[in-house]
């Protein structure tokens, strides 16, 4: 549940790669913690932090967020079965079908060893399978979807999916557009500021920011 009015945007073509050795965070992992400043994150009773798997994200939540909770994206986890089951049985099968859904009840059920266990037997032999042990086994903590479900949070990252297409992809997509890196990150600056209801206060500051440069 959200209040309305409640979601804001902030979004950028840039990089979230960093290395062990460096000593300024990178450009996402910035401008993440400017907004979870900015949306007082810190002063929140309950923090949550969801993603979809992947180590870097987590990396960033335990640097800057260390004691929010941590969930895995319920319909990416369910994804990597899918793949599983499709490349053990082949697309379009009662067989992978009936499989990829027994692994995904297990996950909804909170049956996890159940779900390691049948990942094991095809890991030995599939390569996606033991890929996909691999990123279950990480991530096991970060799937305790009943629990999740009984403290009444949000198991699913669809807000965020559904924000990029309304952010980026209804105003930068369309057909025949196409922009500079610079051009697009200064469209996509306003959108979000229009977006989050901080339109205003942008072109106040600019304002400002031109006053003080005449």
């Amino acid at each position: 549940m959200r209040d309305k009015g409640s979601v804001s945007y902030s979004a950028a073509i840039e990089s979230a790669a960093t290395s062990d050795t460096d000593d300024i965070p990178s450009e996402f992992a910035q401008r993440v913690v400017r907004e979870a400043t900015r949306r007082g994150f810190d002063r929140a009773s309950r923090r949550v932090l969801i993603g979809d798997g992947a180590r870097w994200i987590w990396n960033i939540a335990d640097e800057f967020f260390p004691d929010a909770i941590q969930i895995v994206d319920l319909y990416h986890a369910k994804e990597h079965l899918y793949a599983v089951a499709k490349a053990i049985y082949g697309a379009g099968n009662d067989l992978s079908e009936e499989w990829a859904e027994k692994r995904c009840k297990e996950l909804d059920d909170g049956e996890f060893d159940s779900l390691l266990t049948k990942l094991r037997i095809h890991s030995k032999t599939q390569p996606d399978a033991a890929k996909c042990l691999n990123y279950f086994l990480r991530n096991r903590n970060r799937m305790n979807y009943p629990i999740f479900r009984a403290a009444g949070l949000s198991v699913g990252s669809g807000v965020v999916e559904a924000g990029c297409k309304r952010a980026i992809g209804a105003r930068l997509k369309s057909q025949g557009m196409h922009w500079s890196f610079s051009g697009a990150n200064a469209i996509i600056a306003l959108r979000c500021c229009r977006l989050s209801g901080r339109f205003d206060v942008f072109w106040k500051r600019q304002t400002v920011s031109c006053n003080l440069a005449v």
